[in-house]
This record gives structure tokens, C-alpha cells and sequence, in this order.
């Protein structure tokens, strides 16, 4: 097995890793903050937007099984990546798509990508994800861990996470675990 991690933020990340620990050759999806300028993060400071952080989820996985390409794919089904600094109502820097990638390789990947998704104007507008060097990655609050799933009837899930969690599990039901 050889294990490689990935960091993506597509607003509230709660949704983002609910739909990532669905997948085959997915080991762990741990929500979390990154790209920040300050040391250390935590839910309050970072939704105050002042931080630079991003709402993030760090996917571990194995590459024999799922590779970072495909990954990427399911990113960008997940989330609106013709959003600046936003994902439909949750404004802020902190909200912003990303990725972090943690090597060259990944890098390209990762712009080759956005170029080809903007090329094939698969969608409305073009792609405005910024592709950063990975940063250090601080894991959210335990209460985040698994959010979604353990608070289905939450406002917020229902209204939001929800229509985008089972979307994204009708879409992709053949990688699904």
C-alpha cells in the first residue's frame, strides 16, 4: 500500500470530508485549517477570516487504489469551484477552493487540471481554485471529526450538506466503499 495525502478546501468542510471518507482506497479524511499565516489554528479565529486559513480536509489515501488525479475529479463535484472566497452562502477567505498540493508532481496535476476543466468549459464560469504549497495542516476540533454524518439533522446539514452528500454519493456510487 502506498499511502499519499492530498489537502483541499471547498468551503465548509464538513460536506467535503463526509463525501472523501465515502471512497474506496480513502484511509482517513480529517477536516481541518491550512494556509494560514499565523501559528496554529481553531474554528473561532479562522472564521473570523483574519487568519488566512482555509476550511481544508487532509485525505490520506492509498494510490494503488485511487489516484490523486481521480481524486481530484470528485474535488471538483463536490464543491463550486467557480467561487471566489465563497461556497453559496459561507463567504470568506476561509471558504476559498484550494488545493495544497505537497509535491511537484501534484502541482501540475493540479494546474493541468484547472487548465482543462477551463479549456473544456465543463462549467458556468471558469475555475478559480488556487493551487498553494501545502502548509502545515492543524486537525479541527474533535466536534468536527465526522460531523455530518453524526448530526445529519443539524440545520446547516440538512440544508446544505445534505443535497450536495447525496449528489455526490448518486454520482460516484461506483467508488463508494
Amino acid at each position: 500500500m502506498a499511502q499519499e495525502n492530498m489537502i483541499i478546501g471547498g468551503g465548509c468542510f464538513w460536506c467535503v470530508e463526509a463525501a472523501f471518507n465515502q471512497i474506496k482506497g480513502v484511509t482517513s479524511a480529517i477536516s481541518g485549517y491550512c494556509g494560514g499565516k499565523q501559528e496554529d489554528a481553531d474554528y473561532e479565529t479562522v472564521c473570523t477570516g483574519k487568519t488566512g486559513h482555509v476550511e481544508v480536509v487532509k485525505v490520506t489515501f492509498d494510490n494503488s487504489e485511487i489516484d490523486f488525479t481521480q481524486l481530484l475529479h470528485l474535488f471538483f463535484s463536490v464543491h463550486d469551484a467557480t467561487q471566489v472566497n465563497r461556497q453559496g452562502n459561507d463567504i470568506g477567505t476561509q471558504y476559498r477552493s484550494a488545493i495544497f498540493y505537497q509535491n511537484e508532481q501534484q502541482q501540475k496535476i493540479a494546474l493541468d487540471l484547472i487548465q482543462d476543466l477551463n479549456q473544456q468549459k465543463l462549467f458556468d464560469k471558469d475555475v478559480v481554485t488556487s493551487v498553494e504549497a501545502a502548509q502545515p495542516f492543524y486537525a479541527a476540533e474533535d466536534y468536527h471529526q465526522g460531523y455530518y454524518l453524526k448530526n445529519p439533522e443539524q440545520g446547516y446539514c440538512m440544508a446544505v450538506v445534505a443535497p450536495k452528500f447525496q449528489k455526490f454519493k448518486m454520482q460516484h456510487a461506483n467508488l463508494l466503499k
